[in-house]
């Protein structure tokens, strides 16, 4: 089995070779390993709602060609009443737009809850730079 590094610890021993005054280089690193967690979890939630949202376009379209095969039966015996084709198309409308509604709406959280994670993180690094400016 292949040892695995860890590149944060890699790059802070080839920093501290680097020594600057007032500088503390594993601070430094350590950030930057948090700004890559974030961005990680912000890809694992939108990642796990793309999934979602793949399997509810999946379970729209067998809706969906459920309710053709239902209306051409309906056609059929329907022939002559434009009423209950009327009826037929208007539901096949509006479920079609309630399915839009709810695929935005998926999409929207997803986008809230990677941005989420993106702004947390903002805020920690914008402590952090805070923090560093500070006189010792």
């Amino acid at each position: 089995m292949a040892k695995e590094t860890n590149p944060f610890g890699d790059l802070q021993k080839m920093l501290e070779q680097f020594k600057m005054p007032g500088v503390d280089m594993s601070a430094i690193v350590e950030s930057r390993r948090k700004d890559i967690e974030a961005l990680m979890e912000a890809n694992k939630a939108t990642y796990q709602s793309m999934q979602a949202l793949a399997r509810k376009q999946a379970e729209i379209l067998s809706q969906t060609i459920q309710g053709m095969q239902e209306a051409a039966k309906n056609a059929v015996g329907s022939a002559g009443n434009p009423a209950q084709q009327t009826e037929t198309v208007r539901k096949a409308f509006e479920k079609t737009l309630a399915d839009m509604r709810e695929l935005a709406e998926m999409a929207r959280r997803s986008q809230a809850e990677a941005m989420a994670h993106l702004t947390q993180r903002g805020n920690e690094h914008l402590q952090e730079i805070r923090k560093l400016m500070q006189p010792k």
